[in-house]
């Protein structure tokens, strides 16, 4: 594939409803709908087609009333004049319909996203009273509105479209810019494929490591001549292929492939959608999707087809995001056979959760609760309900960000349980060799993984006695009373005959069930082998 071509593709060949492979119907660009309401969503019209649909909308301009004064409904003495204002104020992008007296937005309309609301867009806006709802639509410099009117000043300008601008470099011009658009997307391409970042803390020129983009770049330069005399410092400088909306826009292009070729493997063959909310490092609520389908060989993939960032977690909220992105991608619900979501009300809600919402319109979308989602649902309960246990996971948890406070503590439990092994293989207690008695340290228990207490347990039952010994050092030698008096707390209740009869019956306990949840997680999974797994698992406990 050329290499220039693969990069122009643009993602939205596959944010269509209808198949990007197909031929586009014909349409009068000279008889589209003026009326904003009885105007289709953009994401209707074939790929190919939209550009020109949206400059002939640009050309028209936004639709303006066509009388001075606006109908005479009214709820407000003075809406009529808050009409007006509106208009006068916001004409560059507002526009009115006659047919259902709301107000729209052309540049959201033209240039709707992925999360947007759909007021001001297609159900149109008639809070005329509102001023701070015009105010909120326009938002700062990077909402969707203000990045809307920049696409659309952008499309206004075709001369300066990459087109025109490729077309008229010399053939020399474009062949240094061939082998730096291919070098970069060689480049991200090795960095996707080994998860590494692309970007640096300090990419100025004086720093000594730019990041692995930059710097892997310069190493490509000096192995490669060809390479080295055309990017970096010997590029224009408005033309280098190393900023970071040309590495997105090639990730991207990498990303609309791989979900290419998972939707090719999936062809019209019926599929389960699994979804989950997550938030990001900058607090942003996004909800993850996945695929789960049988190949045509037989195994069962899950296959994860993107983030979509939900301004709210209502299940209405969550259905409208998954029929968007559905519609992106030509998915339907009527092919849906399963539905895979964690117990909130608003994920499985019996009657107004996003699975009722989903069975509504499909009765065949099967819910399935993940059993070892259930299975440390119900361990948490009941280890929550006996006062005892609950008190001794607290003091698990204390003991562990005592023991593991500082580096400091963590090296002295690792010396004391050095010395215990040079004795222990002196006297021949344990056997050597490669791979065993590798360095432990306690883990500390997960808030939403209850089998990570296994893990916890296990590691303080095989380092009871080095615990023990940190914990008499902290308050010996400790420097602060308060851990001193905490260390000889933990250190008296680890000593009880209570902490440890619970220390050994729940380390047995969540053993047996650490298995199941395991087995329960597999993906391939049968239903027949998990029952059975259950059965034999209750005759062990």
């Amino acid at each position: 594939m050329n290499l220039t071509n693969y990069f122009k593709r643009k993602s939205s060949d596959f944010d269509s409803s209808s198949s990007s492979n197909s031929n586009p119907a014909k349409i009068d660009i000279n008889n589209l709908p003026w009326d904003p309401s009885e105007r289709k969503p953009i994401a209707s019209y074939h790929p190919s087609q939209r550009d020109d649909i949206r400059r002939a909308y640009l050309a028209r301009g936004p639709c303006q009333p066509k009388v001075k004064e606006f109908p005479q409904r009214d709820i407000c003495g003075n809406l009529r004049r808050f009409r007006r204002e509106w208009f006068k104020e916001y004409g560059n992008w507002l526009e009115y319909s006659e047919k259902s007296d709301k107000a729209y937005c052309l540049y959201c309309y033209l240039f709707k996203e992925s999360g947007q609301k759909e007021a001001f867009v297609n159900e149109g806006f008639n809070g005329w009273n509102k001023k701070d709802r015009f105010t909120s639509h326009v938002g700062d410099i990077n909402s969707f509105h203000n990045k809307a009117c920049k696409k659309g000043e952008d499309l206004r300008k075709a001369e300066q479209s990459i087109h025109v601008a490729f077309e008229k470099q010399t053939d020399k011009q474009k062949k240094e810019y061939k082998i730096r658009l291919s070098t970069s997307i060689i480049l991200i391409k090795a960095l996707l494929k080994g998860g590494l970042p692309f970007r640096g803390h300090d990419e100025s020129e004086d720093s000594l490591y730019r990041g692995h983009f930059l710097e892997f770049l310069k190493l490509l330069g000096e192995i490669n001549e060809s390479i080295g005399n055309v990017i970096l410092g010997n590029a224009p400088r408005n033309n280098q292929m190393t900023s970071p909306p040309i590495q997105k826009d090639i990730c991207n292009c990498f990303a609309q492939e791989v979900l290419k070729q998972i939707f090719e493997e999936l062809g019209d063959e019926v599929f389960s959608i699994l979804v989950d909310e997550s938030r990001d490092i900058s607090k942003k609520e996004q909800m993850a999707v996945i695929l789960r389908y049988v190949d045509k060989l037989g195994p069962v993939k899950e296959r994860f087809i993107g983030l979509v960032h939900v301004m709210e977690t209502s299940a209405l909220s969550l259905k409208s995001a998954v029929d968007e992105l559905f519609a992106r991608y030509n998915l339907s619900l009527t092919k849906v056979r399963g539905q895979g979501y964690d117990g909130a009300s608003n994920m499985a809600g019996e009657f107004n959760g996003l699975k009722a919402l989903i069975l509504k319109e499909n009765s065949s979308a099967y819910f399935v609760h993940c059993f070892a989602h259930q299975l440390q649902l119900v361990i948490v309960a009941l280890a929550n309900n006996h006062d005892e246990l609950y008190k001794f996971f607290q003091e698990v948890s204390n003991l562990t960000n005592v023991v593991c406070g500082s580096c400091k503590r963590i090296d002295i439990g690792r010396e004391k349980q050095r010395e215990a092994l040079r004795e222990s293989i002196g006297r021949l207690e344990v056997e050597t060799g490669s791979g065993k008695n590798q360095e432990l340290s306690l883990a500390r228990a997960g808030d939403t993984r209850w089998s990570s207490h296994y893990k916890t347990l296990l590691r303080l039952y095989q380092l009871y006695p080095t615990v023990i010994e940190v914990l008499e050092h902290i308050e010996k030698w400790g420097e602060v009373n308060a851990s001193k008096r905490q260390a000889s707390g933990l250190q008296k209740y680890m000593k009880t005959f209570d902490f440890v009869y619970y220390l050994h019956l729940m380390k047995e306990i969540l053993g047996v069930t650490n298995k199941l949840c395991e087995t329960l997680q597999k993906k391939d999974q049968d239903i027949l082998i998990a029952i059975g797994q259950v059965k034999s698992t209750k005759k062990e406990l």
